[in-house]
């Protein structure tokens, strides 16, 4: 499976091109529409929403513990 390495947005007139590019360089373009950026966004939202104690900082006690992303 490749490792996402960059990622941007472009915006065209009347839809958003999403650029993923892998950790060897390649990239892939993707045209999709406000709504389904919408749609992306509000996935990612409620993905890290639910696991944010999993995935970022916890506080315990006064401490602060961080997992490593990768």
């Amino acid at each position: 499976m490749r490792q996402l390495a960059k990622f941007s947005i472009t915006v065209r007139e009347e839809d958003f091109v999403l650029h993923l590019a892998d950790d060897s360089g390649e990239t892939i373009e993707f045209a999709a529409s406000p709504e389904q950026l919408d749609a992306v966004i509000d996935a990612l939202d409620e993905l890290l929403s639910e696991n944010e104690e999993d995935l970022f900082e916890v506080e315990d006690e006064g401490e602060t513990y961080q997992k490593p992303l990768g």
